[in-house]
């Protein structure tokens, strides 16, 4: 089971290092795209870092639930 989460953690780790990778890029090679202002006034910079944001919570969550442990009819109390 903990090999498992692991491997399923690095798997997450790589995509969202992935698309870091593009905004790191994206700043360091094309910084005037970064500049432009496509919704409502917000630049794609600032809109790429809350995508980072939401991004990491999204994938914190998808970890908890493919990491949970499923409970077995052997697990489980007697109900009364």
């Amino acid at each position: 089971m903990q090999s498992r989460n692991s491997r399923i953690g690095l798997i997450l780790f790589t995509i969202y290092l992935i698309v870091y990778g593009g905004f790191v890029l994206l700043n360091a090679f094309a910084p005037d795209q970064m500049e432009a202002t496509p919704i409502a006034g917000l630049n794609i910079a600032v809109l790429y870092g809350f995508g980072l944001i939401i991004g990491a919570i999204l994938l914190s969550g998808l970890y908890g639930f493919l990491c949970r442990e499923k409970s077995s009819p052997k697990n489980q109390e007697p109900r009364a």
